[in-house]
């Protein structure tokens, strides 16, 4: 982690140009008074310090850099490139974004640019430039915080310019071959044919489905053309700002497939996350244990920052729940258990105007006087307290392998079940583990996959021969590898591995399937052998044969009755499973409880569905996360220090109901040459 931030940073977005200079006093005073150590600053500020075209406005920029170091306070300085000014797009309107049936996204709201513009970037860069070569050097600056959010409401623009940019992409991608791309469209299907790539359009609206993988390159492109606007930034920030890390803040969270975070990941100096829950889903702390894992392999193991969560409720969504108490620290910390080395929100004061005015902040409506104030002032001292976690990373047995080109050809049009979804399997696997305490890696497929005893690969639909001759290795190697349903199916440009399901992985995996049986809205199957009594099924059924695998569950009824529905093979010194149906949260347990059994994984102690438990290891020293969920006190068998309530723990630790607990363990065998190198990459730290 760069050395210019605070150790366990505390903080969030401040945003001083809606406030009148009165409050600026209070808010630097309050910010003491809760340990603010970090805010991100001037992230939607454009059309103050460039009111109108060649007018800059930089002293009230200056003010607030000059007064927030005074008061010991370091700023995540962003661009704010991140939403255009109504001048600019009102002389520009061929800057706006095009949806796929033509219509033009109107100034209003934010991110009113194509990604694709050249005008945009031009006005962007310009600002860029000014904002790095007047604060380089100002002592309160930690970090550049390149626009925000990208492509949150504009990743995919459909307008003759970028119908014109993503022709570019292909003639790069297919080597200025239209043959190529046509061999890799399939354009021989519903004569689409084409002679010059000038003909090709991005996919928008038709009479039918878009071919597919024009649908897939065109994802591929727009989160290339996202990135880049990224690149271009960065690169004038280490040009003029040399020394200063780079960020810019992803939403990896279950609502945002858009951009290739993982690829992402490796152009950032220090990745950073925004994340929200989703208040109408039941499951939002293991959806948070998910994202924060797969932020982790975003940026290859190493700690990482979350940019934004919130204090408590959302302005967003259609029902805005307020967090209960307690709710809003163990958020907080268990993302801090997953690798976060910064704790900030949206944002510092709730606003009193605009968009988000119902969206809470540090500092609520109601002022000082509320348990939501008196939270953050305790998630503060709690943060305080466990900052020695900081720079540490984690050490575990099993991962989960997760790409984004899989998730959006999985979920393309035309495919033999709406119900398939790509997260879905991985969210479960991953919340079984967890409960089992099983540390899991969430890592992009091409990862080093020698460390893992256990790799599970989730309806993985788009695969590369070098992926499967990787889990081949793995598992030949002694790793047991298990990979479920609509998974191998095709190739990178989406064409179908001929010769039975499931295709790249039948060799592995020992079986074939014949034909995809996918079942009816609401219709289930049993399947027996996963222990005592049958469990339930839905979404999915294969008429499938063993090849040298040997059935370990069977389906009891329904269209695939009597034929196996789990599998399981030797290969080498490792196994490998297939799990040919979408078994039930019962079903996944028992699966999950034989895998951890045969392969003999750590477990941590105390875990359960509503108590997480969570391990950082450092080079000299390990840190045991729990945090209890449940409304009941969760029991844990722990030696060492219990930093939040500052006493040691033999055994014996005991976290209320609601409650949250961070022992570090007594001296345990921590092996230092197996802990990842945290600095930042290219030597900026």
């Amino acid at each position: 982690m760069p050395t210019s931030l605070p150790a366990l940073a505390f903080g969030g977005d401040y945003n001083p140009e809606q406030w009148p200079a009165a409050a600026h006093v209070e808010d630097r005073e309050l910010m003491g008074e809760a340990g603010v150590d970090l805010v991100t600053l001037a992230v939607f500020s454009w059309a103050w310090l460039q009111p109108g075209p060649d007018q800059w406005e930089f002293g009230w920029l200056d003010r607030q850099m000059d007064d927030l170091h005074a008061a010991g306070v370091r700023v995540d300085l962003a661009t704010a490139t991140a939403s255009p000014p109504p001048w600019l797009t009102h002389r520009h309107p061929e800057m706006l974004p095009v949806t796929a049936d033509g219509r033009t996204l109107w100034p209003g709201g934010r991110q009113s640019f194509c990604p694709s513009s050249p005008v945009y970037r031009e006005h962007a860069l310009e600002l860029c430039t000014r904002m790095a070569e007047r604060y380089h050097d100002h002592p309160a600056l930690a970090l550049w915080h390149v626009s925000n959010e990208l492509g949150c409401h504009n990743a995919r623009c459909y307008c003759d310019t970028s119908a014109a940019a993503f022709r570019t992409w292909l003639r790069d991608r297919y080597d200025d071959d239209v043959a190529r791309l046509n061999d890799a469209w399939g354009t021989a299907f519903w004569s689409q044919r084409y002679d010059d790539f000038e003909q090709v359009l991005p996919p928008r609206s038709a009479p039918t489905h878009a071919n597919p993988t024009q649908q897939l390159d065109f994802a591929r492109f727009s989160s290339d053309q996202l990135l880049d606007n990224f690149v271009v930034e960065r690169d004038v920030l280490h040009r003029l700002s040399p020394g200063v890390p780079v960020t810019t803040n992803f939403m990896v969270m279950r609502q945002t497939p858009q951009m290739d975070y993982l690829r992402w990941g490796r152009e950032l100096d220090v990745v950073s996350n925004d994340h929200y829950l989703i208040a109408a889903e039941d499951d939002g702390h293991r959806e948070l244990a998910f994202s924060a894992d797969l932020t982790r392999g975003t940026a290859d193991g190493r700690p990482w920052l979350l940019m934004e969560h919130s204090t408590s409720a959302v302005n967003w969504q259609p029902r805005n729940r307020a967090k209960r108490p307690g709710e809003m620290i163990r958020n907080s910390l268990s993302h801090v258990a997953h690798g976060t080395d910064a704790v900030l929100f949206f944002q510092w004061r709730a606003s009193r105007a605009g968009a988000e005015k119902f969206h809470s902040g540090l500092l609520p409506h109601a002022g000082t006087d509320t348990r939501q104030w008196r939270e953050v002032v305790e998630l503060s001292r709690l943060l305080d307290a466990v900052e020695e976690v900081s720079g540490s990373t984690a050490r575990n047995d099993a991962a989960i392998l997760f790409d984004y080109e899989a998730w959006w050809g999985c979920e393309l049009d035309s495919h033999p079940s709406i119900d398939v979804r790509y997260r879905d399997r991985a969210e479960d696997l991953h919340r079984s583990l967890s409960a089992r305490g099983v540390g899991v890696d969430v890592v992009h497929p091409s990862a080093d996959l020698s460390a893992y005893r256990l790799v599970v690969v989730p309806t993985l639909y788009l695969v590369s021969d070098a992926t499967v001759a990787a889990l081949t290795a793995a598992a030949e190697a002694g790793a047991t590898v298990v990979i479920t349903y609509f998974s191998g199916i095709v190739d990178e440009n989406d064409h179908i591995r001929l010769g039975g399901y499931p295709g790249a992985f039948r060799d592995l995996l020992g079986v074939r399937t014949t034909e995809l049986l996918p079942l009816l809205a609401g219709e289930t199957v049993r399947v027996d052998g996963l222990g005592s009594g049958a469990v339930t099924a839905d979404t999915w059924a294969e008429d499938l044969e063993l090849t040298g695998a040997e059935a370990v569950a069977t389906y009891a009824d329904g269209p695939a009755a009597g034929l196996p529905a789990v599998t399981r093979r030797e290969v080498g010194s490792g196994v490998a499973w297939y799990v040919a149906t979408r078994l039930d949260r019962g079903g996944t347990d028992r699966l999950v409880d034989r895998l951890v059994a045969e392969t003999g994984i750590e477990t941590l102690p105390g875990a359960a569905d509503l108590v997480e438990v969570t391990r950082r290891v450092g080079a000299d020293a390990s840190w045991l996360f729990v945090i209890n969920h449940g409304d009941a006190p969760a029991a844990v068998d722990v030696h060492g220090t219990d930093l939040v309530a500052g006493r040691e723990v033999a055994g014996d630790l005991e976290v209320p109901a609601g409650g949250v607990a961070v022992v570090r363990e007594v001296v345990r065998e921590v092996v230092r040459e197996a802990v990842r190198d945290t600095s930042v990459p290219g030597g900026r730290s």
